[in-house]
């Protein structure tokens, strides 16, 4: 499975719309419909490989004073094109 490590600026919210967010229980951010702003962006082939470049980022001055943060997402595997898949059985 690929992977993707981002580095991302991480959005200042005031503390009204903390408290608000959590009396009504909904989300604070919603990575789906405004994502962070990405600063670099790195693929990986496997887990171990992601996790080890989402360390070296982690040690990024930024990242360790809390002003961003590194993410590792998996991407969905590529479908075959002719994958067999087995028909009804009988004749």
């Amino acid at each position: 499975m690929r992977f993707l490590i981002v580095r991302t600026d991480i959005r200042a919210v005031a503390d009204g719309d903390i408290a608000a967010a959590w009396a009504d229980g909904h989300r604070l951010r919603d990575e789906t419909t405004t994502p962070e702003p990405r600063r670099q962006i790195v693929h990986a082939e496997d887990r171990d490989a992601a996790l080890l470049l989402a360390r070296a980022l982690a040690t990024v001055g930024a990242v360790r004073a809390g002003k961003q943060r590194v993410k590792v997402l998996p991407l969905a595997e590529p479908r075959a094109a002719f994958r067999h898949r087995p028909g009804p059985t009988g004749t």
